[in-house]
C-alpha cells in the first residue's frame, strides 16, 4: 500500500475493510464516489411518516400505559441499518460526508421524541443534497419535522398572529438562532438579537402535523406573525415563501461560504484549518453558489490534504475502524456496536448541543478517555483472537504503521496482546 492510498483510505475514507482491494488512483477513487446517488438511498428505511406515526401511537400507549415504546423500536432498527452500512459500505468518503453534514445540522436524541425522525433526517434532508447544493439542503433541513421538532420550531407563534393574540402563544427563537449561528452565516456576518427575533418571526408557521392526518410539515397560516420583518438589512414580508427566500439568501453569504469551508478543512485536514485551504475552498463555494460535490473534490486536491495524518479519530471513528479493519461477519461483530459507542463517551446521534459533536483533539484527548480506547481495545481484542495482528495492521495501515508498534507488537507476551498494542498505537488514533 501506497502512502498516498492509506491517507485516502483514512483521512477520507472509514479505514479499511479487510482486505479490500485498494484503489489504483487513490484520488479518482475519492471523486468516483460522489457520483450518482446515494447508494445508501436504495435500502429501504423507515420515513419521517412512519416515526411521526409512531410517535402518535407512543402518545396514546403513554395516555394507556400500555404496550412496547413504538418509538424505541423503529430507532433501533433503524440504528442496526445505520450501523451496518458504515461497517460494510464501499463509498466511505461519502459517508464520512453524510456524517459530517448530519453534525453540522445536529438533531439530537437529547430531545426524546426525536429518535422517531433521526435516521429520517439523515435519509430525507442530508443523503440527498450531499453532493447538491447547500441552500437546497438548509431548505430541506429547515422544514424537516426532525429539526423543527428538536428546536422547537412547531411550538413558535407570531405574537400577533390569529393563534398567538387567542391563546397567547408566543415566539420560540431557537431555529433561527441555530441557523445563523451555526448553520449559516455564523457571528462573524455581524448580525444582531433584532435579526434573531426577525427571522424567527419569518419561519412561524413551520410546523409539523402529528395529530391527524397526514403526518408530516405543515404551514400553518394562522400561527405566522403578520406584517414585514427586517433580518440583516432585507425585508421580508408574510407567507410561507419569505422564509424560503431568506434560507435561500443566507445560503448563498459570504460569512455561510467562509463557515462551511472552514469546518470541511477542519474535520478533513488539520484541528487549526491552514488559510490557504481555507480560501481554496471557500473560493469554489463562492464561484458555484454552494456546490458541495465541488467543495468536497477540492478538499481532496489540497496539498494539505495528502501530509501527515494529525487528526485524532473520535471514539465513533475510532470503533468504526478498528471493526473494519479486522472484517467480521455480520454475525460475529460485537451485537450492540452503538453501546461501544456510547462506552467511550460519543452515543450515536446524541450530541449534547445543537453544534454537534466537537471536531478537534483537545475534546477527546483527555487522559480518561484514551484510556477507556485501551481498556476497550483489550477486551475487543478477545473477540479476533485468531487473528494475526501483524497481518491487520499491514492491511489496516500499510506504510503508516511505525517501526516502533512494529517492535513491541513484535515483544509481546500473546497475540492478543499483540493486537492491542496495535489498536491503541498514535497511528491507529489518527485520521
Amino acid at each position: 500500500m501506497e502512502t498516498r492510498t492509506a491517507h485516502a483510505l483514512i483521512r477520507f475514507g472509514l479505514g479499511r475493510k479487510g482486505a479490500e482491494p485498494l484503489p489504483a488512483d487513490p484520488q479518482a477513487w475519492l471523486a468516483q464516489q460522489l457520483e450518482g446517488p446515494d447508494p445508501a438511498l436504495r435500502v429501504a428505511g423507515a420515513t419521517t411518516e412512519d416515526g411521526l406515526l409512531a410517535i402518535r401511537e407512543q402518545r396514546a400507549r403513554r395516555q394507556e400505559k400500555e404496550g412496547a415504546n413504538p418509538v424505541r423500536v423503529l430507532y433501533r432498527a433503524e440504528q442496526a441499518k445505520y450501523v451496518a452500512n458504515l461497517l460494510s459500505t464501499d463509498v466511505p468518503f461519502r459517508e464520512r460526508l453524510v456524517t459530517f453534514w448530519a453534525n453540522h445540522f445536529t438533531v439530537s436524541l437529547k430531545r426524546g421524541e426525536c429518535a422517531a425522525t433521526a435516521h429520517a433526517f439523515i435519509r430525507e434532508a442530508i443523503r440527498p443534497h450531499v453532493t447538491g447544493r447547500f441552500g437546497d439542503m438548509v431548505l430541506a433541513v429547515m422544514r424537516h419535522p426532525a429539526m423543527l421538532m428538536y428546536l422547537d420550531n412547531a411550538a413558535s407563534f407570531g405574537p400577533d398572529s390569529y393563534v398567538g393574540t387567542r391563546q397567547r402563544k408566543g415566539l420560540n427563537e431557537n431555529l433561527a438562532r441555530e441557523c445563523l449561528e451555526l448553520h449559516t452565516v455564523t457571528p462573524a456576518s455581524g448580525y444582531t438579537q433584532a435579526d434573531v427575533t426577525a427571522f424567527a418571526k419569518v419561519i412561524t408557521g413551520w410546523s409539523i402535523e402529528i395529530g391527524k392526518d397526514p403526518v408530516g410539515y405543515v404551514y400553518r397560516r394562522f400561527a405566522q406573525q403578520p406584517g414585514d420583518k427586517v433580518v440583516m438589512g432585507r425585508t421580508y414580508g408574510e407567507g410561507e415563501q419569505a422564509g424560503v427566500a431568506l434560507l435561500a439568501w443566507l445560503s448563498q453569504h459570504p460569512s455561510t461560504y467562509r463557515n462551511l469551508a472552514t469546518k470541511l478543512v477542519r474535520h478533513f485536514v488539520a484541528d487549526t484549518p491552514p488559510e490557504g485551504a481555507v480560501r481554496r475552498v471557500e473560493a469554489v463555494l463562492a464561484r458555484t453558489g454552494g456546490d458541495l460535490k465541488a467543495a468536497s473534490l477540492e478538499i481532496t486536491r489540497l496539498p494539505e490534504a495528502w501530509t501527515p495524518l494529525t487528526k485524532l479519530r473520535s471514539p465513533n471513528d475510532y470503533i468504526l475502524a478498528v471493526l473494519r479493519a479486522v472484517d467480521l461477519p455480520a454475525d460475529k461483530r460485537p451485537p450492540d456496536v452503538p453501546g461501544l459507542m456510547a462506552g467511550l463517551g460519543q452515543p450515536l446521534l446524541t450530541a449534547p448541543l445543537p453544534n454537534g459533536w466537537p471536531d478537534t483533539a483537545t475534546e477527546w484527548a483527555g487522559s480518561e478517555a484514551m484510556l477507556r480506547r485501551i481498556d476497550w481495545a483489550y477486551g475487543f481484542t478477545g473477540r479476533v483472537a485468531a487473528l494475526d495482528p501483524d497481518e491487520v495492521g499491514r492491511l489496516a495501515l500499510g506504510p503508516l504503521l511505525s517501526q516502533a508498534t512494529l517492535t513491541q507488537m513484535q515483544r509481546a507476551g500473546s497475540r492478543r496482546d499483540a493486537m492491542t498494542l496495535l489498536l491503541a498505537s498514535p497511528e491507529f488514533q489518527r485520521r
